[in-house]
């Protein structure tokens, strides 16, 4: 068993992930947090939405402390197939299935469910780009 499956996001097979049934109605989106070495050291939050995976640059890291908020900054969608990629340079910091609670235009809240425990997010759009926001937990 691996990481997806016991989430019951799909499973790993010959390093490709394979997705479960789409017609289940107890299917959860996945979520992976890269953690990039180069060329700068950054990580990626990742979040299954609309068959890709919708992607954020958060150079800083989550942010740890509810009230701590850090920049993300938007980057092209990436297909599914990479919620499991690895390589030299890049690692899976945490990887597990996301809830959201709330959506509008400007703002995403959500409770991602890890491998260690669950963290409440905001991502915030403001003017010059998106905010990740910790929320106490619920």
């Amino acid at each position: 068993m691996n990481d997806l499956d016991e989430w019951g996001l799909g499973v790993l097979r010959d390093e490709t992930w394979v997705h479960p049934d789409r017609s289940g109605e107890h299917r959860r989106p996945a979520f992976v947090l890269h953690e990039h070495r180069r060329p700068r050291h950054h990580f990626d939050l990742r979040l299954e939405e609309d068959g890709v995976l919708r992607s954020w640059a958060v150079p800083r890291g989550l942010p740890e402390v509810p009230g701590e908020k850090r920049l993300a900054v938007a980057v092209p969608d990436h297909e599914l197939d990479h919620l499991t990629y690895e390589d030299d340079d890049k690692s899976i910091a945490d990887i597990g299935w996301w809830e959201e609670h709330d959506r509008s235009e400007r703002r995403i809240l959500l409770t991602l469910h890890g491998r260690v425990d669950d963290r409440r997010y905001a991502l915030i759009r403001t003017s010059q780009g998106w905010l990740l926001h910790r929320l106490a937990d619920q």
